[in-house]
């Protein structure tokens, strides 16, 4: 198949381009240096018809970036994908799109099970990032309602593993929880990490997510899928796994509940996953780890 992946560029977008490239597809690798996503038109000089589309373009960071920049995120982040959605409807519509979502769309009041991904409110510090995800999930429904389109719509647990992004972008926490633990260690000092502690969340290591996302590529359409691992740890946990890795005393770490939280728990339900593919796997947390830590132990831009 002749397959164009948005977002080609980011930590995501590399591994799905690479698993892609390795199945015998044919990949166009777009981002914004080839076309900026936020203009009107700039993919119509795109004009060859594609198998699918992967559509992964977000203007988003980690942590308290969502809470500081609701307005930017609302105006950018709908550009993009209308300007997506357009264009696929008027240049691919015999291209079947897949689009990533994301959990903080969820009410956490409510199971975290795709029939509630549009209901409720999503938590207030996330807010406008996650209702332009919402936006984007009634954008396929509705083409596909009027127009016949094939869509699906992938929700990802938090993702991780080697190759994260080493530029000066916020890093989303378990990366974050590395640096700084790796750092301690470097300086001998204790590590400050936010809130208390006690927040949970569920990680699913990138290649797994990738592999899950191709086989649902390939069987399902027209409908919304979460992919995680089904498993909630709290950020002691896995700030005492990273310590044991790297050999960091945990008794040096101290938590800042003063600091930006987020959710208390965050953990999606996967049965609807393990239905469509019963043997779904998944790379255990302290083997990911291992390999996450391992790399990111590599890279010293991303020690200072």
């Amino acid at each position: 198949m002749t397959i164009i992946v948005t977002g080609a560029s980011g930590f995501l977008g590399r591994f799905l381009c690479e698993a892609l490239e390795k199945a015998g597809h044919t990949v166009v690798r777009l981002d914004s240096k080839i076309a900026d996503l936020t203009k009107d038109g700039s993919l119509d000089g795109i004009t060859q018809p594609y198998d699918r589309i992967y559509h992964l373009a977000a203007w988003t960071q980690a942590g308290d970036f969502c809470l500081h920049h609701s307005g930017e995120q609302w105006l950018i982040n709908q550009k993009i994908n209308t300007n997506v959605l357009s264009w696929w409807h008027t240049r691919q519509p015999h291209a079947k799109l897949i689009a990533m979502g994301t959990s903080c769309a969820y009410d956490p009041a409510l199971p975290l099970s795709e029939e509630n991904y549009m209901r409720g409110e999503p938590i207030e510090s996330l807010f406008t990032y996650a209702m332009t995800k919402r936006m984007l999930y009634n954008g396929l429904t509705s083409l596909h309602k009027q127009f016949g389109h094939t869509y699906l719509h992938l929700v990802p647990s938090t993702l991780y593993g080697p190759h994260y992004h080493t530029d000066s972008r916020r890093m989303h926490f378990i990366f974050d929880l590395i640096r700084k633990i790796l750092l301690g260690k470097e300086k001998g000092e204790p590590v400050t990490l936010w809130g208390d502690g006690y927040q949970k969340r569920e990680l699913v290591f990138a290649s797994d997510f990738v592999n899950a996302a191709l086989h649902l590529s390939d069987h399902v359409d027209n409908d919304i899928v979460n992919i995680g691992a089904g498993e909630e740890y709290s950020i002691r946990e896995f700030a005492e796994k990273i310590c044991a890795i790297v050999g960091f005393d945990p008794a040096l770490i101290e938590y800042d509940t003063s600091r930006y939280v987020g959710a208390r728990s965050k953990v999606l339900s996967v049965e609807k996953l393990r239905h469509l593919i019963p043997n779904v796997t998944f790379t255990s947390l302290d083997c990911g780890l291992e390999d996450t830590v391992s790399w990111f132990s590599t890279q010293p831009e991303l020690l200072r």
